[in-house]
């Protein structure tokens, strides 16, 4: 197992530090697959890697399943995203004991009102220098994936998931020279994978993730890949060091997570996240080498009802340019 782990750890950082000096901007389609809607992970800069121990890690690192409690956990999510996009995610899982842990996720896209345009031919092009005339709005624009996934804890200490999805994106369609319509349509078998390791060292623990790993998309005469990301995280319950033997219904957790992309450089992000009486939370988080987000925060509240236990996320991403992105989350399990 610590064989297979190291092997893991090996690979990673070999393939990083081969890229390192790539300049790798502007390389990926289908992108949408990287922007997060977990409040509480987004509140936490994505440093989620290690952390994630409900349905929405099969977002981040599958093998958070795994960390799963109860026999049953759903969440939903929103997030009102830059330039009107709205996107939409659910995540459920289903704890099956030995056997394991299955989950479904949804991730949909609006992109919202679209205006097409179309070239000028040399004829008309004396009439509009702009060069180009609008053809109204685009239909049936939009984004989504769909996936299952699977995670087991092999021991008390180390835990392996996957997810597999299908992708699909739909550009609309172009107007062509002699009035054909071509459809800008994208479809995609997609695979994610991780493991997460518990030190044993009080609660220090780490692991690692390969998101949206496929084949390349063909446009036109143009590959295209999409956004592989590995990523390598570690986590801990700061309280362990300044308070051994804590109460458990206090925690101060600390993240940090390391980005390997294919179509950006390095990048690195933190998280905190402070329980107060395992009913309240408050989180931070910070994003470095990012063009528009940096700094974040958001609150978090868990419940019970009966036998349900209700949790409601919220989130606040800073952005330098747009504006700034608020996310909700509503969290059940039972």
């Amino acid at each position: 197992m610590k064989k297979l782990l190291f092997i893991l750890l090996l690979s990673f950082t070999s393939f990083s530090f081969a890229q390192v000096k790539l300049n790798k901007v502007a390389q990926s389609t289908m992108n949408f697959l990287l922007v997060g809607t977990s409040a509480k992970a987004c509140a936490m800069g994505e440093a989620f890697t290690v952390l994630g121990n409900s349905s929405e890690s099969m977002f981040y690192n599958p093998a958070g399943l795994a960390d799963v409690a109860n026999e049953f956990d759903v969440s939903l999510n929103i997030t009102s995203f830059a330039t009107d996009i709205d996107y939409m995610s659910g995540s459920a899982s289903w704890n099956l004991g030995n056997y394991g842990v299955v989950g479904l996720n949804l991730l949909t896209v609006d992109y919202g009102t679209i205006i097409g345009t179309s070239l000028l031919n040399d004829e008309l092009l004396s009439l509009n220098p702009l060069g180009y005339t609008e053809n109204g709005e685009v239909a049936n624009v939009g984004a989504y994936a769909f996936g299952v996934s699977y995670a087991k804890a092999i021991s008390t200490q180390f835990a392996i998931g996957g997810n597999m999805k299908i992708a699909a994106q739909n550009l609309g369609e172009s107007l062509l020279g002699g009035g054909t319509l071509k459809k800008n349509n994208a479809t995609k078998l997609v695979f994610d994978a991780g493991v997460k390791y518990k030190t044993g060292f009080k609660s220090f623990a780490f692991g690692m993730a390969i998101r949206n790993f496929a084949s390349n998309i063909k446009r036109e005469e143009i590959d295209e890949q999409l956004p592989l990301t590995f990523t390598l995280g570690a986590a801990m319950d700061f309280y362990d060091i300044i308070e051994p033997g804590h109460n458990s219904d206090y925690a101060l957790n600390v993240a940090v997570d390391f980005l390997h992309q294919n179509n950006y450089s390095e990048r690195v992000n933190f998280g905190a996240e402070y329980k107060l009486m395992k009913m309240i939370y408050l989180r931070a988080g910070y994003q470095t080498n990012r063009d528009l987000a940096s700094w974040s925060g958001g609150l978090g509240i868990d419940t019970s009802i009966s036998d349900y236990d209700i949790q409601f996320n919220y989130s606040y991403s800073r952005f330098e340019i747009f504006d700034s992105v608020n996310r909700i989350s509503v969290g059940l399990n039972f």
